[in-house]
């Protein structure tokens, strides 16, 4: 197989919200795979320690200012980072909050918090990358999206709506780029710890309860998203899109205990 597949050397991307959590395993990943990067904060001061890492690893890296909410924000980020580079070719638009609460306490000004920023945010930050991909014929768009987009959970109905928009989103923006060599793909981690879901998994009893219904028998780890999130950038995944890649450890599957024992299957005819 062609190393090629998988080389991103002079490939530019854009990875928002990499001031901590995915984002910046997701950068991390790609810079390893030989692309240079646009980190992205509403703090960039927040960024200076994750962008000398990422020059370490010998990548030219920018860190810019970026609130997904506001939509001149979005254009300056974009103006500033084709100036600096010339070129974008990769978007991963990971920016993204959550209020974890029952549904019937969520208040109207948590829901515009959550969908403002996870999925209208994600749509102009598309859309102001793509006006610069489209000329030149060329680009790979990651919207990061959630088993959330494919499965209901309580206690995350606002979450869960903006996740289930951007798989939506992702298959709409794919029939609209296509014809001019844009792919639009959704990555959908399963049930990973990351600041926002931290606490959860201080309770043992949670952990347990969720390890029991996942295939694989255990949380997400970042490092098993390294080789999704390269796959959906580089020309390995060339004739792929609209698709949402789900990593979850199976969890997405639904399966429930259909066995009474959970002694492995008898190799006996």
């Amino acid at each position: 197989m062609s190393e090629t597949l998988f080389d991103l050397a002079g490939r530019v991307a854009i990875v928002t919200g990499t001031s901590r959590g995915l984002g910046q395993y997701f950068a991390r990943a790609l810079a390893k795979a030989g692309a240079d990067l646009v980190l992205t904060s509403r703090n960039k001061n927040r960024l200076a320690p994750f962008e000398s890492e990422m020059r370490a690893l010998g990548r030219r890296a920018i860190s810019l200012e970026l609130d997904v909410r506001d939509q001149q924000s979005i254009e300056k980020m974009v103006v500033v980072a084709e100036s600096e580079f010339g070129h974008l070719d990769i978007l991963v638009n990971n920016a993204g909050c959550n209020v974890r609460k029952p549904a019937l306490d969520v208040a109207w000004d948590d829901w515009n918090l959550i969908l403002d920023t996870n999925l209208r945010g994600s749509f102009f930050v598309a859309q102001a990358v793509a006006r610069r991909m489209i000329p030149r014929q060329y680009g790979r768009i990651i919207n990061i999206g959630s088993v959330t987009s494919v499965a209901g959970y309580a206690g995350l109905a606002p979450y869960g709506a903006s996740r289930g928009g951007i798989r939506q989103l992702t298959m709409s923006l794919a029939d609209d780029w296509g014809k001019y060599g844009v792919t639009v793909n959704c990555l959908a981690p399963g049930w990973f710890r990351t600041e926002q879901n931290k606490v959860l998994y201080e309770n043992k009893e949670w952990v347990e309860y969720l390890v029991d219904r996942i295939p694989l028998k255990r949380p997400g780890q970042p490092h098993d998203l390294d080789g999704a999130i390269v796959f959906l950038a580089a020309e390995s995944s060339r004739y792929i899109t609209g698709q949402t890649l789900l990593v979850d450890g199976g969890i997405s599957t639904g399966a429930v205990r259909s066995l009474v024992s959970n002694a492995p299957p008898s190799a006996e005819k």
